[in-house]
C-alpha cells in the first residue's frame, strides 16, 4: 500500500445555518485540472483519478488532529452519514453536518468559517496511479492518475503548502522517484532504457 500524502489548499469552505439549526460546511478539497507548486514539482489532479477510489469510511478533523474526537464522518457514504461526499466532473465536494448545539468544537469551527478565519481545507490520501514528466528539470511534473484512497479531510487554519511536514513529504516523493530512474542501468541501449524509464514512471509508486 502506497504512503499517506496531505494536500492543503486554499479551497473555498462555506458556512450556513440549516432548517433544524445545525451548522452545515460545504467545500471542494480535490479538484481536478488544476496545476499546483508544491515547491520541489508541481501536481496536476487529473479527470477521473477519483472513479475507483475508496471513499468507505473518511473522517472529517480540524487541522488533521487525530487525538480529538471527528468532528463529521463518512460511512459508505449513506444517508446517516454526518459528511455527505460527492464525485463529479470537478473532482470531491463535501457537505459536513455539525452539531453546533452539543459541541463546542463544532461550534467554534463553524464561527471561525462564517468569519472567514478559517478558509482552508487539507485531506489525506493514498495513490495508486501516477505519471511524471520532466524528472530531470528544476520542475517536474506530477499527473495523479488514480487515487486510491481519501483517508480524512480537514479544515485548516494554515492551507499555505510551506508546512514543514508536508514539503519534506513533497520532498520524499520526488526522491524516490528520481531514484527508481536512477536504477536503470547505463549500459543499456538507448531505445531499451528509455522503455524502461517509461515503465518505471508508470509502476513506481506500486513499491512506495
Amino acid at each position: 500500500m502506497s504512503k499517506a500524502e496531505l494536500r492543503s489548499y486554499n479551497f473555498e469552505i462555506r458556512a450556513q445555518t440549516g432548517e433544524d439549526g445545525r451548522g452545515i460546511l460545504e467545500g471542494r478539497p480535490i479538484v481536478y485540472n488544476r496545476e499546483t507548486d508544491l515547491g520541489y514539482f508541481r501536481e496536476i489532479i487529473e479527470s477521473g483519478a477519483l472513479d475507483k477510489t475508496d471513499l468507505k469510511d473518511v473522517r472529517f478533523l480540524v487541522n488533521h488532529d487525530t487525538s480529538m474526537i471527528p468532528l463529521a464522518r463518512s460511512r459508505n457514504n449513506n444517508a446517516n452519514s454526518t459528511m455527505q461526499l460527492a464525485v463529479d466532473n470537478e473532482g470531491l465536494s463535501i457537505r459536513v453536518t455539525l452539531d453546533v448545539e452539543n459541541n463546542s468544537e463544532a461550534r467554534n469551527l463553524h464561527s471561525a468559517v462564517e468569519r472567514g478565519d478559517i478558509d482552508g481545507m487539507s485531506f489525506m490520501f493514498r495513490i495508486r496511479g501516477e505519471t511524471w514528466e520532466g524528472l530531470d528539470t528544476d520542475s517536474p511534473l506530477r499527473r495523479i492518475t488514480d487515487i486510491q484512497q481519501v483517508i480524512e479531510v480537514s479544515a485548516v487554519t494554515f492551507p499555505a503548502y510551506e508546512e514543514t511536514e508536508i514539503n519534506a513529504r513533497c520532498a520524499d516523493v520526488l526522491d524516490s522517484a528520481r531514484t527508481t530512474l536512477e536504477s536503470v542501468p547505463e549500459s543499456l541501449d538507448s531505445e531499451r532504457r528509455a522503455l524502461e524509464i517509461e515503465k518505471l514512471k508508470t509502476l513506481y509508486l506500486d513499491e512506495n
